[in-house]
């Protein structure tokens, strides 16, 4: 059956080792007949939470501000699967990356949980010019136990300092694999 799935792309790079992987995992999803969104968040206009336990999951823009995010809410809430990918930056996903996750927490919110659970999965991407991912891996953990997501894996591609220097490397096979397994 045809999945829905949802990258967000944390890189500030479009053509860097993250989008590498993306491009590999779409293409692998798209060849088993699923349907991918990617928001390539660097390009979008999103702020920071306030903190304000303001929103309200059952309406159309759950969160009180508006911005960019008010295109990513109805995905997320039609998504099978989201993917979330990024660099390492100080063994830690992106701060483009953190902020719209901070951000889907309006879809726990007001009368409704249309975030956690629902039969979601999610898969991590990463880049990085070093290897110390277990960090991030603990962050994600915790976060797909939280959300009741299925983890369904992820690509941790180290050794890649400059835009490009995946290129080649069995990273990306795996990404492409990791998105053709998807059922």
């Amino acid at each position: 059956m045809s999945k829905n799935i949802v990258i967000l792309n944390g890189s500030p790079r479009k053509k860097g080792n993250t989008s590498a992987l993306v491009q590999a995992f779409v293409k692998g999803a798209e060849s088993s007949g699923h349907t991918v969104t990617e928001f390539f968040l660097n390009a979008m206009d999103i702020h920071g939470c306030r903190g304000c336990f303001g929103g309200h999951s059952s309406r159309a823009c759950p969160c009180v501000q508006r911005d960019d995010m008010d295109k990513i809410y109805p995905a997320v809430k039609d998504s099978d699967v989201v993917v979330l990918a990024t660099p390492l930056y100080y063994w830690n996903m992106s701060g483009q990356i953190r902020t719209a996750v901070d951000r889907l927490f309006a879809l726990e919110e007001g009368d409704g949980n249309l975030l956690r659970g629902h039969g979601r999965a999610s898969a991590l991407l990463m880049a990085a010019e070093g290897h110390g991912f277990e960090d991030v891996l603990q962050y994600y953990d915790h976060l797909m136990e939280h959300l009741n997501w299925r983890n369904l894996g992820h690509v941790l591609a180290g050794g890649n300092g400059d835009a490009g220097d995946v290129e080649g490397k069995p990273e990306l096979q795996e990404a492409y694999e990791l998105g053709k397994s998807i059922e």
